[in-house]
């Protein structure tokens, strides 16, 4: 995290949580609890631990719980912003878009925040991203999207070509510059912006070999709780 202090980061959290329903109904997801804290809170804590100090949440769904439930985001020496959404949420690229104000000039690091990974976060953001362009990292397909995302040439990331499949993980670190054309405050996924940036040989990526989860539905969250509980008694 080499540029003009540590990254900044964002959490995406306005997503409603369909697929987690009955669970999300009075419950955002990021709320929900594994190996018996908040998903969001396994991020906040690992940020923390990378050095990151500033996070921006944005939220939609349930916001002011998320608000309520993590505060200024001193608890883990973090200084927490938030970005509120209109009801339904803008999608990812067009919520990033409305925070940046809050994230800055310089490429910041996103994470979603219905994912549990173990990855480096100070290796990872190290390695920065191409300007106007993103780094992503990428796992393994797991059973639920066995078609994968894309596919890796080395570090640049190329259309999914059949053979190599990966899927994007949620997390990436990517340059303000990329959102300069989404429409203020219109929803808009992060799709379009990715095929762009592999157009413009601008989306570089790395495999992520160790755990990932993608916690989308109740089944796949007690799974996690049970993994991570079982952890912690070792």
């Amino acid at each position: 995290m080499s540029q003009r202090g540590p990254m900044k980061a964002m959490i995406l959290a306005a997503g409603r949580g369909e697929r987690m329903r009955p669970l999300t109904d009075h419950t955002p997801k990021p709320l929900l609890e594994a190996g018996g804290k908040p998903l969001i809170v396994w991020h906040l804590e690992k940020l923390a631990a990378a050095g990151c100090r500033e996070v921006v949440i944005n939220h939609a769904h349930l916001g002011e719980k998320i608000e309520a439930a993590l505060g200024d985001g001193s608890t883990w020496g973090l200084s927490i912003a938030y970005s509120p959404e209109p009801p339904g949420a803008l999608e990812t690229a067009g919520g990033i878009a409305r925070a940046l104000p809050r994230l800055g000039d310089a490429p910041f690091l996103v994470v979603n925040g219905d994912v549990y990974c173990d990855v480096d976060f100070p290796a990872f953001t190290a390695r920065g991203c191409p300007p106007g362009g993103a780094r992503l990292l990428l796992v393994d397909n797991p059973a639920h999207h066995g078609g994968g995302d894309f596919s890796l040439s080395g570090e640049r990331i190329i259309p999914a070509n059949g053979e190599q499949t990966l899927t994007y993980a949620g997390i990436g670190v990517f340059s303000p510059a990329m959102f300069d054309h989404v429409p203020a405050d219109q929803p808009m996924k992060l799709r379009p912006l990715l095929d762009a940036a592999i157009a413009a040989g601008t989306l570089t990526g790395e495999r992520h070999a160790g755990r990932w989860v993608d916690v989308g539905t109740p089944q796949r969250l007690a799974e996690l709780d049970t993994e991570l509980r079982a952890a912690q008694a070792e």
